[in-house]
């Protein structure tokens, strides 16, 4: 047995043995412990592992091994989202198959994983690239076409002109591509979509079962983006035009003062009335319409954006007084806001009042409150009484807002109504790296689905494709691979080229992992009822809408499939923050890229795990400049040799031992179980290093390193200690005399009579200044502390000549003494 702390000599000794062992694997059909899925975000394929995955995945593992001590058969599956946009682009720069790219780079990640020690279950396993898991995004795809949740239309989409590809809503940040950084822009084109918004409601309503199991702060994020408006869907009668135009307000009380109607200049209906116009304001209207399109949407709505529009020549008639209104077009209104058209109301809604101002347009005040938004130039938009409103005067704003919905559908010009910020889910792309859209064009037959019998439909192989972004994707030009013959009509057809965004790819995952080399269905049913949904979820909060809204809506429509019996997919949800180095995010650029391959060479795999989650709570930034890694090693040392020096025997009864060795044991096991499931990682830490102390302690002047206790405490701090680094951990127990693994060997049950404290310290302060303290009985009374404190050497020193102007008394803990 070796007696120093060796690192590179630990982790040798241990990895082989857990791999021979399988101390994870959570598949065997005779384990009947109660079950926990637990689950990280996986990773992208885009290098090696880096700080960021060393934090989420020490955290995580926190989180599984915890309960695996618990007595719990857990479930901790990994793989990878290998498709996407940074492979294709790496492949291009390299000349390079995106597939060798992206399996050269699992295949490092998977050896660094191992080497990290996470307690995955290795043999559930899966890569988003593989055919056998697109297969099933092909025929989910096809089980939503099938029920109407996908469709395809013309529309205008966010365009990355350097990724030459679609963008999400969801993917546009501050207008720029979250990729790449470039300006996004607008293109016309015919795209899939996946109609999330059928299940808005659902989204929105249901997040309130996840109050108090996850972080506030994302449900607030979920809850901006679903975005739900309440109000009336109010048809205004255009002249010239058949059908009225539709417009949707969460303001009908304030239909008396829309002096105007605005429509988005690059929606359907601009199109269209333009079109009907004068020559020269149709000309005005292209000239208009094209410089609209080099703006994106974010800069559209800025607040402080000049207004500029076009009037149109064209008027509208109010619903409620009858009014004509004129007709602008302005870019500040965006086309897939509803029908693309609102009614201006100047005086209560300062973009409008912003505009009318720009055009001389007339604005009327119909809510009286205590400003003037004409002399001030600032819109009202608080609560008042209507004014300047025919049958509404002197109503309040909720009274008048159910009286102006009920005049307009008694007059049948409107309908109560809801409107969301949400829209569907723009899945297609153009470019080669992706699921392939299941989807065949047949001019005789339209779009077919291809029969479920011929899925996967497997990507062709890239070489003599040009994967050079251009605007359409590189799947179009393989002849061989696109030209098909229609299923329905045996004619010519072409296959759709476009792939799916790769946010389908992990909308779902988590319920691959339950059989992930299944080829016969997307995943077992009974398996689902068994383990799902995810009991915990870790991973960073930059997927707070994204993914998480995306996985919510898969899990709905499987739910109403019947394929599931649950409508959230994670049922708790933790957050870890980043890894900076000298407060900024790490990057070459910078200069402050840290590695964390050479932090594991340095440091070894526990003390940089020990680190991470000590640094602080876990959803708070760790700047890698203020941690010690180096001090994590040297305590991991202490620990080791803590088991290493303990003399008793592994069966002897720790009943027998030190009565106040056993407490701070069990009074350990309380605080840090409770801890951990308080995400209090770095307090769990802590209460470790009080343990090894009161260890160390107990072993150099205490009942000595034969004492039962001193055995059970050692043996608890190794099963405590498995959480954050495993390898010391399993030299610790194998030390003390047991098979591995220490992951499984289960806390001992709390001895609730050893919490019981019968001692604890008071305090004394004289003015604000401690003085002494002392141990006294928990059941001391106030008279018999004062007397205790006022007997104090120390005390009767401060206090001196003073006179004692007031004793505050709060046993068994605090004694205030007031001199003057």
């Amino acid at each position: 047995m070796s007696t120093e702390y060796e690192i590179s000599r630990i982790q040798e000794r241990w990895l082989p043995i857990w791999d021979k062992l399988k101390p994870f694997d959570s598949s065997r059909e005779d384990d009947d412990r109660p079950k926990k899925y637990i689950l990280d975000m996986f990773p992208y394929p885009s290098g090696d592992l880096h700080m960021g995955h060393a934090e989420a995945y020490a955290l995580g593992d926190v989180v599984a091994r915890y309960w695996m001590q618990r007595g719990y058969n857990v479930m901790h599956p990994i793989g990878w989202d290998a498709f996407g946009l940074p492979a294709e682009n790496a492949a291009i720069k390299r000349g390079l198959d995106p597939r060798a790219w992206t399996y050269e780079n699992i295949d490092q990640q998977k050896s660094s994983m191992r080497r990290y020690a996470c307690s995955f279950d290795w043999d559930r396993v899966l890569q988003t690239c593989d055919p056998i898991y697109y297969r099933w995004n092909q025929w989910l795809f096809l089980q939503f076409y099938e029920r109407g949740l996908a469709y395809r239309k013309n529309s205008n989409v966010n365009w990355c002109p350097s990724c030459q590809t679609v963008l999400a809503n969801e993917q546009v940040v501050q207008g720029l591509c979250e990729r790449c950084d470039s300006q996004v822009t607008k293109k016309a084109l015919t795209q899939w979509y996946f109609k999330v918004t059928d299940y808005a409601d659902r989204l929105l309503d249901d997040l309130d079962t996840l109050e108090g199991a996850w972080p506030s702060k994302v449900l607030t994020m979920q809850r901006n983006w679903i975005g739900r408006s309440i109000g009336a869907n109010v048809d205004f009668e255009i002249e010239g035009r058949e059908q009225p135009v539709s417009v949707f307000t969460t303001r009908p009380d304030t239909l008396y003062g829309a002096t105007f109607m605005v429509v988005a200049v690059d929606s359907e209906l601009a199109r269209e009335l333009a079109d009907a116009a004068p020559t020269d304001v149709k000309a005005a209207f292209e000239d208009y319409l094209d410089a609209t399109k080099q703006a994106n949407d974010i800069e559209r709505l800025a607040t402080d954006r000049e207004k500029t529009g076009l009037f149109l020549e064209r008027y509208a008639s109010n619903p409620l007084n009858g009014e004509r209104i004129p007709i602008w077009v302005s870019d500040y209104v965006l086309a897939d806001y509803g029908t693309g058209a609102i009614m201006a109301v100047p005086a209560h809604d300062q973009r409008d009042l912003d505009f009318a101002n720009a055009m001389k347009l007339p604005v009327r005040v119909v809510v009286q409150t205590d400003e003037d938004p004409i002399e001030t130039g600032i819109a009202t938009t608080g609560d008042g009484v209507l004014i300047n409103s025919g049958e509404l005067n002197g109503l309040g704003k909720a009274e008048a807002i159910e009286k102006a919905i009920e005049i307009l559908e008694d007059r049948k010009t409107g309908i109560r109504s809801k409107n969301f910020r949400l829209r569907d889910w723009l899945i297609s792309r153009q470019r080669y790296w992706g699921t392939p859209i299941p989807i065949i064009h047949c001019e005789k037959c339209g779009e077919v689905p291809v029969p479920l019998d011929q899925l996967p439909v497997e990507l062709p192989d890239s070489s003599g494709l040009d994967l050079q972004p251009k605007g359409t994707s590189p799947l179009g030009a393989a002849s061989d691979w696109v030209n098909v013959a229609c299923p329905k009509c045996s004619g010519p057809a072409r296959r759709d080229s476009d792939t799916m965004d790769t946010f389908v790819d992990s909308s779902w995952y988590f319920l691959r992992f339950l059989d992930p080399n299944s080829e016969e269905v997307a995943f077992d049913v009974e398996k689902a009822k068994s383990w799902a949904p995810v009991d915990q979820y870790v991973g960073g909060v930059t997927h707070a809408i994204l993914h998480l809204l995306y996985a919510r809506f898969f899990t709905k429509v499987l739910h109403d499939m019947k394929l599931i019996d649950f409508e959230e997919p994670f049922t708790r949800l933790l957050n870890q923050g980043m890894v900076l180095m000298n407060g900024a995010a790490m990057s070459k650029s910078r200069g402050n890229l840290v590695r964390l391959s050479e932090q594991l060479d340095e440091h070894g795999v526990d003390a940089i795990r020990l680190t991470m989650s000590f640094a602080g709570p876990p959803e708070d930034d760790i700047d890698w400049a203020d941690v010690s890694p180096a001090a994590a090693s040297k305590f991991l040392a202490r620990a080791w040799r803590v088991a290493n020096d303990v003399k008793s025997a592994k069966e002897v009864d720790p009943t027998t031992g030190d009565a106040e060795m056993r407490k701070h044991t069990h009074q350990f096991l309380k605080s840090f179980g409770e801890a951990i499931e308080g995400f209090k990682f770095n307090v769990g830490v802590a209460k470790v290093m009080e343990l090894t102390n009161a260890l160390r302690k107990a072993i150099d002047t205490g009942p000595g390193a034969a004492d039962p206790a001193v055995r059970e405490g050692a043996e608890e701090l190794a099963k405590a200690l498995s959480l954050y680094a495993p390898y010391a951990a399993e030299e610790m127990w194998s030390v003390l005399g047991h098979e591995p693994s220490v992951a499984l060997a289960g806390f001992r049950a709390v001895d609730e009579t050893l919490l019981v404290q019968s001692e604890m310290v008071a305090v004394v302060q004289v003015n604000g200044k401690l003085r002494d303290k002392f141990s006294v009985p928990v059941d001391i009374s106030e008279d018999e502390l004062r007397e205790l404190a006022l007997a104090s050497e120390q005390v009767q020193k401060a206090i001196g000549s003073s006179e004692i102007k007031n004793v505050i008394v709060r046993a068994p803990k605090l004694v205030n003494i007031a001199t003057g």
